[in-house]
């Protein structure tokens, strides 16, 4: 029986045979190195080795996308040529450590000096593999049962003011957002253990008129509160969620580490959402850094339920073909063999009118949509901001234009006015 194989497709650039480039990266991430070595023997190379599967050579780049000193120091020039090269990973070098597999199919690569351009750009793991890993503990059905949200897009938003406000004021706005009528709350990846509003005095105050709501309406808002900390303090925090009768913490993902967040995982059954401040680092380089189908895979082997894809039509950098394929790889399984799929979470500048494109590319309310000033800069109220949102996406999913269903629903007449102006 053939060793079971993780499997990465990488973007290359490099003025060098991309063949030659491949069997190095090969070899630098599994038993080889750049020459070989004592005790590497054929029948240790046939069973650890990594193999080159396919290369697919593109069009060439005019000019190196990225510096190379050791192509500089050896006068070596162009044409740049680029390639795709699929590369199959033994498991047994592995083993079920995320921390490994993240520097086995990453790591080195992005040093290596036969490149002028690197980029992981997928990643594929085996059923069984998948298996020995956490899987989501709410994720999108989950979300529901705890929001009690059949049906429809979640409506979120987030604290703003982002940081300054004491326990007993972001409590009062969280009452005020819970009587608007949103589904989630979350703290902004800025604030997490400040001085002037400690988790430990935040948590039981924003829980307490949670708690309030919740027995007056029967309905549960989750509040995602920001722990993002050292291991043992996101523990400790966690476990007073909990006890304060929450149902989400939040994690910075790129700056907690994946062993982080497996531990956190593996010591709460409280969702987790995942928060990719800093991914732009990783991936807004074309050549460089790893795409969203495989940094999420790594972040979805660690067992989060949630993942922040930013929002179409947004105020970051990113395209909206990037944001849908992102939603679109949170949906997918990522094997057959049972469903882990995540809720994709849309924010950055998102408000009623950024719905119809949000329906239209990704056909599916199995997400949350999350507005701050969409929502809290309303010139009719918060109330009135999320009564807009959920105005356009019954609109959008009717096949309605925002413009004709603003003409008997004054909330998003308001928005579309005040936030449509150019």
């Amino acid at each position: 029986m053939a060793p079971e194989r993780i499997r990465a497709r990488y973007l290359i650039e490099t003025p060098l045979d991309p063949a030659a480039v491949a069997e190095v990266m090969a070899g630098e991430q599994s038993c080889g190195t750049f020459t070989r070595v004592e005790g590497e023997t054929d029948a240790l190379r046939e069973r650890a080795r990594a193999t080159v599967e396919a290369i697919t050579e593109l069009a060439p780049a005019a000019t190196p996308s990225l510096p190379n000193a050791l192509l500089e120091r050896k006068g070596t020039r162009g044409p740049w040529r680029r390639a795709h090269v699929d590369i199959a990973f033994p498991v047994a070098n592995i083993g079920a450590n995320l921390p490994t597999l993240a520097a086995t199919v990453s790591g080195n690569l992005y040093d290596l000096g036969e490149v002028t351009g690197l980029r992981l750009e997928s990643l594929q793991v085996p059923a069984s593999y998948r298996a020995q890993f956490e899987m989501p503990r709410a994720g999108i059905a989950g979300t529901r049962r705890a929001t009690g949200v059949a049906s429809g897009a979640l409506v979120g938003t987030i604290i703003k003011p982002n940081v300054g406000l004491s326990a007993a004021q972001t409590a009062d706005l969280v009452g005020r957002l819970c009587a608007a009528g949103v589904d989630f709350i979350k703290d902004d990846e800025v604030c997490a253990d400040p001085a002037h509003a400690p988790l430990a005095e935040r948590v039981p105050a924003v829980m307490a008129v949670v708690r309030a709501h919740q027995q007056r309406t029967g309905k549960h808002v989750m509040v995602a509160f920001n722990i993002t900390d050292e291991t043992d303090a996101m523990k400790r925090h966690a476990d007073l969620v909990e006890r304060e009768g929450g149902s989400c913490v939040m994690a910075s993902l790129n700056w907690c580490g994946h062993s982080g967040i497996q531990t956190l995982r593996r010591h709460t059954g409280l969702a987790l959402h995942g928060h990719r401040n800093g991914y732009g680092a990783l991936s807004r380089h074309p050549l460089l850094g790893i795409s969203f189908q495989a940094y999420q895979t790594l972040w979805r082997l660690a067992g989060v339920d949630h993942m922040h894809v930013h929002g179409l039509q947004g105020k970051f950098s990113q395209p909206d073909s990037e944001v849908i394929e992102s939603a679109q790889d949170c949906f997918t399984p990522l094997t057959d063999a049972a469903d882990d799929r995540v809720m994709p979470a849309f924010s950055s500048g998102q408000w009623a009118g950024t719905v119809p494109a949000t329906w239209k590319a990704i056909g599916s309310d199995d997400l949350l949509f999350m507005a701050g000033g969409g929502i809290l800069a309303h010139p009719g109220g918060a109330a009135a901001g999320v009564t807009s949102i959920r105005q356009a996406w019954s609109a959008a999913r009717a096949g309605v234009s925002l413009a004709d269903a603003a003409k008997d629903q004054p909330e998003l007449a308001y928005a579309l006015a005040f936030f449509g102006k150019p």
